[in-house]
């Protein structure tokens, strides 16, 4: 891809997401959806790392992640190449006294051969899509096993090819969000805020066999499969009982073919060997 492109793509994410920090913890706050996603994310890692963990966080936004770890006893580094998440990142540091056990750094996961705290980490730790912002995945990946110690693992959270509820909004006359998946060579326009950058999707078999030679699957689960996705809002307050009995059936589905792969997104952790 082109230099120049690419770093228009970075600018246009960064704009975006420094236009969202000033309204993403309001925005988000009272959304029942959102907090499940989290919780779901959050009880996935913690199967896997060990008491006092050294994590690297990729796309760590305004630090709610961040914020939970370090306040279980693990130690981050949180990255963003926001600005203004990373303003609001500083000051919930600050608010909770966690200093001692989160350090920030302005950087893309573009550039992590650059990092200054090279750690050595216990886990790498991307959340909610933030590693769908490239379609430079690969070189992204091809960077996880220098930063890693022998058996650390990464855990990303991104958005797949296809998701069922997404799909279903054909029969709400929502064609362009129905099939916006489907696009993935030229990347599939996304906003935020009123600014526009660019989105990638990505199948998991395309991160297993990038990281294969050095390492392994643990697990692949999928997120917000039979639970709506947390844009269409306000539906667990509005069918509780439905949203309800549709959690207890993500739980009987998330970790099966093929519904694992259907999700909003899907959560990935692999070790390495």
């Amino acid at each position: 891809m082109n230099k120049h492109i690419l770093i228009k793509q970075e600018q246009n994410v960064a704009d975006a997401f420094n236009e969202q920090s000033a309204v993403f913890d309001q925005q988000y706050s009272s959304n029942s959806i959102i907090h499940y996603k989290r919780d779901r994310v959050r009880q996935h890692v913690t199967r896997y790392i060990q008491p006092a963990s050294n994590i690297l966080e990729l796309n760590a936004g305004t630090g709610e992640d961040a914020i939970f770890f370090a306040q279980l006893g693990h130690n981050l580094h949180a990255t963003d190449i926001s600005l203004g998440m990373m303003d609001r990142l500083l000051q919930k540091i600050e608010q909770h006294g966690l200093q001692e056990n989160i350090s920030t750094e302005l950087c893309s996961y573009t550039s992590l051969e650059n990092l200054k705290n090279k750690g050595p980490y216990d886990l790498i730790f991307s959340n909610f899509a933030g590693l769908n912002c490239t379609q430079e995945l690969d070189k992204v990946l091809q960077t996880f096993e220098a930063l890693l110690k022998p058996g650390g693992v990464v855990t990303l959270v991104m958005l797949p090819k296809f998701c069922l509820w997404e799909t279903l909004l054909l029969f709400r006359g929502k064609f362009k969000t129905a099939f916006r998946r489907f696009n993935n060579q030229t990347g599939s326009l996304s906003h935020i805020e009123g600014k526009y950058f660019k989105c990638w999707y990505y199948h998991p078999h395309q991160i297993t066999e990038t990281l294969r030679n050095s390492f392994k699957l643990l697990s692949i689960e999928g997120l917000c499969v039979a639970v709506p996705p947390s844009y269409i809002l306000h539906f667990a307050e509005k069918y509780p009982r439905v949203y309800r009995f549709l959690v207890k059936k993500e739980n009987v589905l998330k970790n099966k073919w093929p519904w694992k792969y259907m999700g909003d997104y899907f959560i990935i952790s692999l070790k390495k060997i």
